[in-house]
């Protein structure tokens, strides 16, 4: 730990959140640990809302959020959330809990505490392995980052502080599995993706790509999750979406999306693969500083045309379409749409680090890693056995913030 003022050289208390106001101060915490950070971008403060909100994330119909604050002195150090999902656990038959929305200051006991915390919520519920960040599932934004911090995350990605790393393997965390995030810019080697595709097209011409028809958009999300769902259920960590997830990201998704930017790829009218980008909006939501009301919108909206960088969300391929060069076709069909709109450059992300059969394609037309994000595990029993009193106390609590 840092060397500490003779006045603040009190113990850590980490306590779960149980007040309107405690939640409040959870989720403004990193704009103070952030004010003097020009990469860092405050998530919109209503969008952040509904996530501890179990009226409004579908989440809660299988999973627990406890958002805990940590505290020196009556000072507030740090937030973690300690975190439930049940539908992991029945879909991987393993006993793990996880953690997310970890900020802290650079003080290892406040981490110590606030890590310990989530691992003594995880005990009780008799879960033997802690796993994050995750905020709250590997179907959002998840990952801490470890390199990459010069440049802003795009939308639904997260930023982060460079001493984390070191606060999370104090604590006793080790690596589980690195992600990482990609650029693609304008360049020569897009001239390839053509011929590849090209040439693909002409191999396998029952397979055809085409944008989202917003008319039959019901229609077309449950395309979409037929496709998403079975794509990426082998992949590491990876939890299927529910119906009601689905539904509420669909709605989510409504107000950014551009039906341009999403295709499916069919063969004899059934879905086969799928990719969605998104116009990059944290470029201008950084102006509102977390709050579009009463006046934040006026600079999104200014700041919207000049939007450079999509964001690739999800590109993938049912089972038995792997390995056929049709994800060729999907990311040529991406790339002529965004460059048609004026999109410079375009950001993909995640990708576990393993995952070769989609590294390799990007890396053959020019794509670069330029982030790195890091999901940690550890055995709950080794984390903070002092945290057992917050531990009851979160029990106590029932379903996560439910009672705020």
């Amino acid at each position: 730990m840092k060397h500490l003022p003779e006045d603040l050289r009190v113990q850590v208390q980490a306590e779960p959140v149980q007040t309107k106001k405690d939640l409040r101060t959870f989720l403004i915490f990193p704009e103070r640990l952030y004010r003097s950070h020009s990469c860092w971008i405050a998530p919109l403060r209503s969008e952040q809302e509904k996530i501890f909100d179990p009226k409004r994330n579908p989440f809660y119909s299988h999973g627990e959020i406890l958002p805990i604050l940590a505290r020196r002195g009556g000072r507030v150090v740090g937030r973690i959330a300690a975190i439930r999902n049940t539908l992991h656990e029945s879909f991987h038959n393993e006993p793990v809990g996880f953690f997310g929305f970890f900020e802290c200051e650079d003080d290892n006991e406040a981490a110590a505490a606030l890590v310990g915390a989530a691992a003594e919520f995880c005990r009780s519920r008799g879960l033997t392995l802690l796993r994050g960040p995750t905020n709250p599932d590997t179907n959002g934004d998840c990952g801490l980052l470890v390199d990459g911090f010069d440049e802003a995350p795009p939308v639904m990605m997260s930023h982060g502080k460079r001493y984390y790393d070191s606060l999370l393997r104090a604590c006793g965390l080790e690596k589980a599995r690195d992600l990482v995030a990609y650029i693609v810019e304008e360049n020569p080697m897009l001239e390839r993706l053509e011929r590849v595709a090209a040439y693909v097209a002409r191999k396998r011409p029952s397979v055809k790509v085409r944008p989202l028809d917003m008319r039959r958009l019901d229609d077309e999300v449950e395309r979409f999750k037929k496709v998403y769902n079975r794509a990426w259920e082998k992949n590491w960590g990876f939890v299927p979406m529910t119906e009601e997830e689905v539904d509420h990201m669909a709605r989510e998704l409504r107000r950014v999306i551009d039906p341009d930017l999403v295709v499916f790829a069919e063969r004899d009218g059934e879905p086969i693969g799928a990719a969605l980008a998104l116009p990059d909006v944290n470029q201008a939501t950084r102006y509102a500083k977390g709050r579009l009301f009463p006046f934040g919108w006026i600079p999104v909206l200014w700041h919207s045309r000049r939007i450079s960088q999509v964001r690739v969300l999800a590109l993938g391929l049912v089972p038995e379409a792997k390995g056929r060069g049709i994800e060729a076709l999907l990311y040529r069909a991406l790339y002529r749409r965004w460059a048609a709109r004026g999109y410079r450059r375009a950001e993909l992300s995640w990708i576990l680090e393993d995952n070769l059969l989609m590294r390799a394609p990007l890396e053959s037309i020019g794509g670069r890693v330029y982030k790195t994000y890091r999901i940690y595990e550890a055995a709950a029993a080794d984390l903070g056995r002092d945290a057992a009193d917050l531990g009851r106390d979160a029990a106590d609590l029932g379903r996560g913030a439910a009672g705020i």
